[in-house]
């Protein structure tokens, strides 16, 4: 299994001498009390079907199907991977593969969407976080495997695929047809607005921390020297390396903790602080704005928590997804992984991410999206889906709800966003406030 594969979900590869063996009723004779009796369920269920099933059933789909079942019983993001999706999962790490660009997970039998990446021909046509994927080309997919959506889903660049979208919180579902192309993600991009540094981080894939730390030294050098503000653009980023996101977040850290990891087994323990793998704060305490939304999770949600946590950074936007839980790569053969939640995370003061997510210290809703609204009362996030992980803490269900609530300060619509040429208005809210602010006052807005 290449090794590049595991930088997607944690810092090393976890290495399994697993053999997949036949059940015998010797092996069984070693499981006592309750254990032993499902195992001996599952054997006798297992007869059944291949004694009286309408057709001949080869034994590879009923394990494949047991396999598949013990793991996403357990929560969204543990599965099982064999060879076809080992190759899609190192072709999408790659960063160059052939479809829509967009970031999925299977939840209760559909197909829902993540988030889009950037520029992607999914995020031109319209494609939202949020939005469920109902059928393709007319093709219902419902309780199937998400492997097999994603196939349909890729394809030559320059071919075209239909989607039936159905977005909460509009009455009908709609029809989307979308071009394939060839999706070549950068990770991170820049530019800059005034004296105002933005970098957008796309995904947390392999040297990020350095391509952000290069973007900073351009801007600096595009701005004569000095930025008066940088904005960390987080939105819409489903995560990946937990190297990647300490290696950001060290970035602008001088010291202390970034992010910690807890679980059941001590070995998946570890605490990650601020190194200056990059000597002290590249930004030598210019003011920074971290932007999130809803699509902002798992290593986002690191840094995100890590700068605001520090109070290094104003966090601005809306909740993030809420993905606190680790996943380790294991591999059973060359062929076959599983993808199994080993740990939460906790943000240097303790805060658990999982379900409740990332609060930012300014709310800020996305006026310039006409489906704004909506999106805010109907937003999909982690403690959305089913199965999923359970907040060990604990937390006030009302909390979970504030950001669905009206914002007082907000009043502007769409078309009027756009007569002023406002494209984007989280990211233009978010520029104008580092213009405003001298970093003093910056300072005394966060919490």
């Amino acid at each position: 299994m290449p090794k590049k594969l595991a930088s997607l979900f944690r810092a090393s590869l976890l290495v399994s001498a697993v053999a997949l063996l036949p059940v015998t009723t010797t092996g069984l004779a070693a499981v006592e009390g309750r254990s032993g009796e499902q195992f001996g369920k599952l054997i006798a269920i297992y007869r059944l079907i291949k004694e009286n099933y309408v057709e001949e059933v080869k034994d590879e789909k009923i394990f494949e199907g047991a396999i598949n079942g013990m793991l996403t019983s357990l929560d969204p993001h543990s599965s099982y991977l064999d060879g076809a999706s080992l190759q899609r999962l190192e072709t999408m790490i790659d960063g160059s593969y052939s479809g829509l660009g967009l970031s999925v997970i299977m939840d209760d039998g559909a197909v829902k969407v993540i988030s889009p990446f950037r520029g992607s021909p999914a995020d031109k046509a319209g494609i939202k976080a949020g939005d469920y994927i109902t059928h393709l080309d007319g093709v219902l997919y419902y309780e199937r495997e998400l492997d097999e959506a994603v196939a349909k889903m890729r394809g030559t660049a320059g071919t075209s695929i239909r989607l039936t979208i159905f977005r909460p919180g509009r009455t009908e579902d709609f029809d989307v047809t979308v071009e394939r192309g060839v999706i070549e993600l950068e990770p991170v991009t820049s530019e800059l607005k005034g004296k105002v540094g933005i970098v957008t981080i796309n995904e947390f894939s392999r040297d990020v921390g350095k391509d952000v730390n290069n973007a900073v030294k351009k801007l600096k050098k595009e701005a004569g020297g000095s930025l008066s503000g940088v904005v960390l653009d987080l939105r819409s980023n489903p995560g990946g390396s937990l190297d990647e996101a300490v290696a950001l977040s060290d970035l602008f850290l001088d010291k202390g903790d970034i992010v910690s990891q807890r679980g059941r087994v001590a070995s998946e323990n570890e605490f990650y602080e601020a190194e200056s793998m990059f000597p002290g704060d590249i930004a030598r305490g210019t003011p920074i704005i971290v932007l999130i939304d809803a699509g902002s999770a798992s290593a986002s949600e690191i840094v995100a928590g890590a700068l605001q946590d520090h109070k290094r950074a104003v966090v601005m936007g809306e909740r993030s997804f809420g993905k606190g839980s680790v996943q380790s790569l294991i591999g059973l053969d060359r062929e076959s992984a599983i993808k199994l939640t080993t740990a939460r995370y906790f943000t240097p003061s303790g805060h658990s991410v999982q379900e409740g997510g990332i609060e930012p210290d300014i709310r800020v809703p996305q006026l310039s999206d006409p489906d704004a609204r909506l999106r805010a009362e109907r937003a999909v996030r982690e403690s959305d889906l089913r199965g999923h992980l359970i907040n060990e803490i604990g937390l006030d269900d009302k909390k979970l709800e504030t950001d669905k609530q009206d914002d007082p300060r907000f009043k502007m619509t769409a078309e009027e966003l756009e007569e002023e040429g406002i494209k984007d208005f989280q990211l233009h809210y978010a520029v104008e406030t580092l213009k405003r602010a001298s970093g003093p006052a910056l300072a005394a807005r966060k919490r």
